[in-house]
């Protein structure tokens, strides 16, 4: 990696915290042993020092420092969409929270209250939940994700999870797994036999919001090559612009992207890209501005959404939707399945000339892109 580069973000992380009780779990000196940082051991239920007390000031800080622990809730559960906007559906597996990366709009940090990475070690309890989801509900098909609170692939230089999980998904028959990243970490999925279990997502922007707004993320170039290498080896892919954030020379950027990723990548092996305006609570604009000053993603015009979050006024919405979606189907393969992730069905109405009910629902759209290929 060179000096400028994040393609790797974990080699932000300097100190490792390991929760008593998991310290004799194997899968726990796996990881010692691969990242070789200094450990300190934390008393079961505890946590690794004081930094939640300051929460918003230590987020950078924290973000230094991974805590291997269990996870004593529940591992896998649905999306928490919202009823006012059309879901997708999509099943998430809680990994762990927040990641090295620092996205100026990232609701993690609205969301989370300890600053620290955290990895759940106690992996046994994730594939027994995963068995008993998948084994008692055959004739339904899930599409999973490990993406909703954490980057699926940024810290895996470390963990090696994503080995675990492919090979996992492989033997599968009812489920596909979403491995979500602004990285460019893929080491561990080459060689394995996954069968078209697993697919490998990357989220995109207009170039200069990757450069200002996504921190210590993956370049383009860096998301396209691993991307590019991801489909070599089999493995479909997916993609999301979300969010999509109104700036200066927008309309460039977000074409220039779109442009690159298709000189860079088979369109024959996307199987799906989803399109997401931005949108916030108001404590994280709050956080946003305390924390990224030299950011204005804020300082602009938003109305107050049915799920009670800012957004961009529809028609703001419409003009950026049907600009990128114009571009991507003049260069998408037919069977790639082009997405809102919650908006309404005006908006797929008047962007893409449909409603989700119209073609079974968004749900069904997706499954049956993956089935079929």
């Amino acid at each position: 990696m060179s000096e400028n580069s994040w393609r790797d973000p974990s080699s932000f992380i300097e100190q490792i915290f390991v929760e008593e009780s998991c310290l004799e779990l194997p899968y726990t000196k796996e990881i010692l042993h691969r990242t070789q940082l200094p450990c300190t051991i934390v008393p079961d239920r505890g946590k690794p020092n004081d930094l939640d007390k300051n929460y918003v000031d230590n987020l950078t800080a924290g973000k230094r420092q991974l805590f291997l622990c269990k996870n004593r809730g529940i591992f896998f559960k649905p999306c928490p969409g919202t009823r006012e906007y059309q879901c997708c559906d999509y099943q998430v597996l809680n990994t762990g929270m927040n990641c090295p990366i620092d996205c100026v709009y990232c609701i993690l940090q609205a969301y989370l209250n300890a600053p620290w990475l955290t990895f759940y070690v106690n992996t046994e309890k994730l594939f027994l939940e995963l068995d008993e989801a998948l084994l008692t509900n055959p004739d339904r098909f899930f599409r999973i994700g490990t993406g909703e609170f954490t980057d699926s692939l940024a810290i895996d230089r470390l963990t090696g999870l994503s080995r675990l999980l492919v090979n996992y998904f492989a033997q599968q028959k009812n489920a596909v797994l979403e491995l979500k990243t602004k990285s460019g970490v893929i080491e561990n999925l080459k060689g394995i036999k996954h069968h078209g279990r697993t697919i490998i997502a990357w989220s995109l922007n207009s170039p200069i919001i990757m450069k200002r707004e996504e921190i210590r993320s993956a370049s383009l170039d860096e998301r396209l090559a691993a991307a590019r290498c991801c489909a070599e080896w089999g493995y479909k892919l997916a993609f999301h612009f979300d969010p999509i954030i109104d700036h200066p020379g927008w309309m460039e950027g977000y074409a220039e992207t779109i442009r690159r990723l298709y000189e860079e990548v088979p369109a024959e092996s996307i199987v799906w890209i989803s399109l997401g305006a931005l949108r916030f609570i108001p404590s994280l604009k709050e956080i946003g501005i305390q924390r990224f000053p030299h950011s204005n993603i804020y300082y602009q015009e938003f109305i107050e959404g049915l799920d009670n979050k800012s957004r961009y006024f529809r028609p703001n919405r419409v003009k950026m939707y049907q600009f990128i979606y114009n571009c991507l189907k003049e260069k998408a393969a037919e069977e790639t399945c082009i997405y809102f992730c919650m908006e309404s069905d005006e908006i797929w109405r008047e962007v893409m000339g449909f409603i989700p009910a119209e073609k079974g629902g968004i749900p069904l759209m997706l499954d049956q892109t993956v089935i079929s290929r």
